[in-house]
């Protein structure tokens, strides 16, 4: 499992922008058939952004986008340019990006402002259809979902920096769990650990990155925008 073991239950109301119908089509199947609610599927960023504005206008606002990074007309960067707009001027809904390959630039991007509600997967993972729609669910909620080859890309740059040169080998490995999304009891499966020391570890990491208990739930977030953005 790469986002944990949790189940999805509640519904959510989605926006899919994908200019290829192919996979637009897909994934409102994929979700429908989970119990959720595809409120608009459009081709493009203006289309995203225009749709998304007036289902605000309307009281209506969905609970999450899923856009390609790479849409018309120019396939570069008009998805995840439409994403981050979207995260400034509708804060309260989440934005999940799909992408073909790791890019770097794209995903720092989308993590720069607000730490609440987001997403970077590869397009692979649509093919995970319970950890896929866990990950929708997530950021739908204010969580964050992102793909372990987008933290292991970034990974390779942080580990020149010394912003994390005090944690232990084991605490940054639970960072970089963290970093997948995954909670503290599937981090202590996959180490095969106890919930204690896990709780123990995420502790040190939050003391050693100068993280205080004021910041309140946004610490975990805060330690993996740390640890991505080092």
């Amino acid at each position: 499992m790469l986002w944990g073991d949790e189940d999805v239950e509640d519904r959510v109301r989605v926006v899919i922008a994908e200019d290829s119908v192919l996979l637009r089509e897909g994934l409102t199947r994929l979700l429908t058939d989970r119990g959720h609610e595809v409120v608009a599927g459009v081709g493009d960023g203006d289309a995203l952004i225009k749709t998304v504005d007036d289902l605000a206008r309307e009281e209506q606002l969905p609970d999450v986008v899923v856009a390609d990074v790479r849409m018309p007309p120019t396939h570069t960067d008009e998805g995840v340019r439409a994403a981050v707009q979207l995260r400034k001027s509708h804060p309260g809904v989440g934005v999940l990006v799909l992408s073909q390959y790791v890019e770097e630039r794209y995903a720092t991007e989308l993590l720069a402002g607000s730490s609440r509600g987001v997403g970077y997967l590869l397009k692979d993972r649509v093919a995970e259809v319970r950890e896929f729609v866990d990950a929708v669910v997530r950021v739908a909620q204010g969580g964050t979902a992102l793909d372990p080859e987008v933290v292991a890309q970034l990974l390779g740059r942080s580990r020149k920096q010394d912003v994390l040169a005090g944690l232990t080998p084991r605490e940054r490995e639970v960072l970089g769990l963290m970093a997948e999304g995954r909670t503290n009891s599937a981090i202590a499966r996959q180490l095969v650990v106890s919930d204690g020391a896990v709780e123990k570890h995420v502790s040190n990491i939050f003391l050693k990155l100068g993280l205080s208990p004021s910041d309140g739930d946004h610490r975990r977030v805060l330690a993996v925008l740390t640890y991505l953005k080092s």
